[in-house]
């Protein structure tokens, strides 16, 4: 017999006989699965970077390349249509985030200004975005090649403890609202606030139950672990975690510690891993604490002198530079949410445009692929990556739109205004 022709059919065998997963790359099955699922994140912050950036004058803003955005004090935006298309970005969940420690009116106020110039956005750009009011529009426009919108609000100061404020932020298409931001609010307590409630108070139950009804998501990141205990034991739908990592990875109180996990499993509810270094990597997050001593210190020694404490600062900023958090370390997160409650209960929420820099691959929204790759090298399906893409949070999305319906007729959760 000929001996190349042996071997050539030795080899035709051997590649018949391998898993058609081995044939495969990496980067093949998450271009595949990005291709058939395209990304629904849960948290990008652009609202606010217009706010930042611009003043909210966006006539002439060019959203379609954002590359040229930085200046002195700011690094350029991690978001623009072209870099959406490369990151497989399908869906978003555009985050109206304002300052936690603005007082109640402003913060309603504000929030309305960061809707409008959202809307505003989306309606420059039609061909490219648009802003779905349910799941059925927002997969009608990702069919259609569209990067389909929805409006969450960062925290429940942009509610004014009202739960009317909260039923027109409703109207005017917002379908997430996260409990809490930096501070506490007067009903719930914040992961990074001293604690004054233990969790919720009544009238914070009631914002939960009337979310509920209406259809909107309650957003947990950000909230303690005695809020999420809580609004996990009132929350009849899905609750979901818009941007946290898990705390058996980095112990931050921002992100979800294992004592939650099962109550979001059994809640039919989702976890978004973030982006920001700080929340994924405990090196990182200890350079920041560092800093912060250091800072505290370097104000004290120069009081009154603030030159000098700038400049003392720039000192140990180059002398201590930050540790970069690398691709893995977002899939560690991940790989442990698979773990403990499996992957029906993960989605990914970037942060992209909240944060001053990003893991190293992935430094803003073109970077998804390089996940997903990352993700089936360690062995992960196609089809489970197309449930960490968006097939997650459009099941948690339809969960929570079905319980609405199923409420259909029952009276609004009125409260007495305030005197």
């Amino acid at each position: 017999m000929n001996k190349a022709f042996l071997l050539a059919g030795l080899a035709a065998l051997a590649l018949v006989s391998t898993p058609a997963a081995a044939q495969t790359s990496p980067e093949a099955v998450a271009e595949a699965a990005l291709k058939k699922a395209p990304v629904f994140d849960g948290h990008n912050d652009v609202p606010w970077a217009l706010r930042a950036r611009v003043d909210n004058v966006i006539n002439d803003f060019d959203f379609v390349d954002t590359t040229d955005t930085a200046s002195e004090d700011r690094i350029a935006m991690h978001t623009d249509l072209t870099r959406l298309r490369r990151g497989h970005v399908g869906a978003q969940f555009w985050s109206v985030y304002v300052p936690s420690n603005s007082n109640e009116p402003q913060a309603v106020q504000q929030t309305i200004e960061q809707i409008d110039v959202m809307r505003r956005l989306v309606a420059r750009y039609p061909a490219q975005l648009m802003l779905a009011g349910n799941s059925a529009e927002l997969e009608k426009a990702m069919k259609a090649g569209k990067v389909a919108g929805m409006l969450g609000i960062e925290g429940g100061h942009s509610i004014g403890s009202s739960l009317a404020v909260l039923r027109e932020m409703y109207g005017m298409g917002v379908r997430y609202m996260t409990l809490t931001h930096g501070k506490n609010v007067p009903w719930a307590d914040s992961a990074t606030d001293a604690p004054q409630h233990d969790g919720l108070t009544d009238f914070g139950r009631q914002v939960v139950q009337e979310m509920n009804r209406i259809g909107m998501i309650v957003d947990l990141s950000h909230v303690s672990e005695a809020t999420m205990q809580d609004a996990l034991a009132v929350s009849k739908a899905p609750v979901m975690f818009s941007h946290s990592g898990v705390r058996a990875v980095n112990d931050h109180p921002r992100n979800v510690p294992d004592s939650v996990l099962p109550a979001v499993k059994a809640n039919g509810g989702i976890v978004m891993v973030v982006f920001l270094p700080g929340f994924l990597d405990p090196a990182v997050r200890d350079h920041g604490i560092e800093r912060a001593a250091e800072k505290a210190r370097v104000d004290a020694r120069h009081m009154g002198n603030p030159e000098a404490a700038k400049a003392a600062m720039k000192a140990w900023d180059t002398a201590n530079l930050a540790p970069r958090t690398q691709i893995a370390k977002v899939a560690e997160h991940i790989d442990h949410l698979k773990r403990t409650i499996g992957v029906d209960h993960i989605g990914l929420g970037g942060d992209y445009d909240g944060m001053d820099s990003a893991p190293v691959g992935m430094d803003d929204v073109a970077g998804y692929p390089a996940l997903f790759a990352e993700l089936a090298r360690r062995g992960y399906s196609q089809a489970e990556l197309e449930k960490i893409a968006s097939g997650n949070m459009l099941r948690v999305l339809k969960a929570v739109e079905a319980y609405a319906a199923s409420q259909k007729g029952q009276p609004p959760v009125e409260t007495p205004v305030a005197k």
